[in-house]
């Protein structure tokens, strides 16, 4: 029996050893390039055997991770964009809606990051979102929500944007601090604080330098010395410096920004870096240093030739331009300003049409929809009542015209009645009117007719007994007789 159980204990171990050789390949190539900095090339040589390993396999789930690494260590845009397309392939293949809606996400990462293109990103973002609905996953359900409140951000819709931000903030907060795997806590952290940071540009849109100021102090204190998150360093420095020269205090505003600019050149976020430069410029126009401001200006829209991509923020840039060389009388430069401000207002129009539509007709409206859906189940006696209650009025209403057609019969039965002792010459006692069927009585019909009719018979009575007594046996009394029997008829 020992033998046996020992048997079993033995194979279990080998079992377990062979079905973690593969992972542990996998766990051993990513152990080579996993901690290089973004955009280093020399993680490739350990990435390529990774993917060819994963294809070989048909293990979509690693190839997913592999072009996904692809994306994150390439050094230009155009190879980021090619591996983030084989990543919604190899996504595709898996049939996993989660890893599908990843791709997606990494896909339109790269468009909007690198690009700046924030139509193609959208439409990426939206169908991440379609595909994550009913994920349980909440880091990519959070990261979708993020990219969604970024754009809502660029439109303007800062209260809106605010909200998604703050539940980011909620999520990955305590996850950041967790005592999660290395790799997922800098995932979480990293969310943090882009979140943090999205959450200082609309509150500095909002009007709310407090809660800004509240925001950069724990966004600096976070990052700290950490290399790790020099980026995000970089981003909380350009806040503090643009807070700084919202207070007019230029001197250390300048400072704070031209510490933000290195970062954002390293890792190529050439928007920040725009915002970098135009707030340099309006610090030292305040130190009444126009010579050096008109250099960092022209240094946004040098950017904005290269990427053809501008913030809304950023037009003033070019009206401040425009005014400083035509108070210098070079209507050169003026002409050419004006020319790029055209172009600026035109881009950044075209965005807002679209992504404006987009993000109500395709975000929003489905969001509602989607709620409306939950309630419509949550009160679906209120419509088995409603139903009823128009069952009801229906029989209601059969019932009404039933008793109205009775009533007109009752009606036309009471008429051919009056009509017959028009007809007849022998008198008809009271009491025979007085039985009427109890059902007639109750037609609601008018009693002053019936009233007059009795009356009306009386009279008739009284003069017959007269012509009774006088014996008239005349033609000329059957002709009176008969006129009179005319009349009768005729005042119904």
């Amino acid at each position: 029996m020992i033998k046996k159980l020992l048997f079993i204990l033995v194979l279990v171990i080998f079992k377990l050893s062979f079905s973690q050789e593969g992972y542990s390949d996998y766990y051993k190539l990513r152990l080579k390039y996993e901690n290089f900095e973004e955009n280093n090339t020399q993680a490739f040589p350990y990435i390529q055997p990774y993917i060819n390993k994963a294809k070989k396999e048909k293990n979509f789930e690693k190839l997913v991770q592999g072009y996904k690494d692809g994306v994150f260590y390439s050094s230009s845009n155009e190879q980021k964009l090619i591996y983030a397309d084989s990543t919604v392939w190899a996504a595709q293949q898996s049939g996993d809606k989660d890893l599908i809606s990843t791709a997606y996400l990494e896909k339109g990462v790269v468009y909007y990051y690198h690009y700046k293109r924030f139509q193609a990103a959208l439409n990426e973002y939206l169908l991440a979102y379609e595909y994550s609905k009913d994920t349980k996953n909440d880091f990519l359900k959070y990261q979708n929500l993020y990219h969604i409140g970024v754009v809502k951000s660029y439109l303007g819709y800062y209260e809106e944007a605010s909200k998604l931000f703050e539940q980011c903030i909620a999520y990955y907060g305590p996850k950041s601090k967790s005592g999660l795997h290395p790799n997922e806590v800098y995932n979480n952290k990293k969310g943090y604080l882009n979140s943090l940071h999205q959450l200082i540009i609309c509150y500095r849109n909002l009007h709310k330098p407090d809660q800004a100021d509240k925001a950069i102090h724990t966004g600096l204190q976070q990052v700290g010395a950490n290399g790790e998150y020099s980026q995000e360093k970089g981003y909380f420095q350009l806040a503090k410096g643009i807070s700084e020269f919202d207070r007019k205090d230029y001197i250390t505003a300048v400072d704070d920004l031209k510490q933000s600019v290195f970062p954002m050149k390293k890792s190529g976020d050439f928007a920040r870096l725009s915002v970098g430069y135009f707030y340099i410029g309006k610090s030292l126009a305040g130190l009444k240093k126009d010579t050096e401001s008109i250099v960092y200006f022209r240094k946004v829209d040098s950017i904005f030739q290269k990427h053809q991509f501008i913030l809304p923020d950023l037009r003033e840039n070019y009206e401040i331009l425009i005014k400083h060389y035509k108070e210098e009388g070079n209507q050169g430069e003026q002409l050419y300003f004006t020319g790029q401000l055209l172009k600026a207002d035109s881009i950044i129009s075209k965005d807002f049409i679209y992504l404006s539509s987009k993000i109500h007709k395709e975000f929003d409206t489905r969001t509602l929809l989607e709620e409306k859906s939950k309630l419509e189940k949550a009160n679906s006696w209120g419509n088995i009542i409603i139903v009823s209650l128009i069952v009801l009025a229906i029989i209601l209403t059969i019932l009404l015209v039933i008793r109205y057609r009775r009533e007109k019969d009752i009606q036309q039965k009471y008429i051919l009645l009056e009509e017959k002792f028009s007809l007849h010459q022998n008198s008809v006692p009271e009491k025979s009117l007085l039985n009427i069927d109890a059902e007639e009585k109750k037609t609601g019909l008018d009693e002053n007719k019936v009233e007059e009719l009795l009356t009306k018979l009386k009279i008739f009575e009284a003069k017959k007994r007269i012509y009774s007594k006088r014996s008239y046996h005349s033609q000329t009394g059957r002709a009176v007789g008969n006129q009179f029997k005319l009349s009768f008829s005729g005042d119904q």
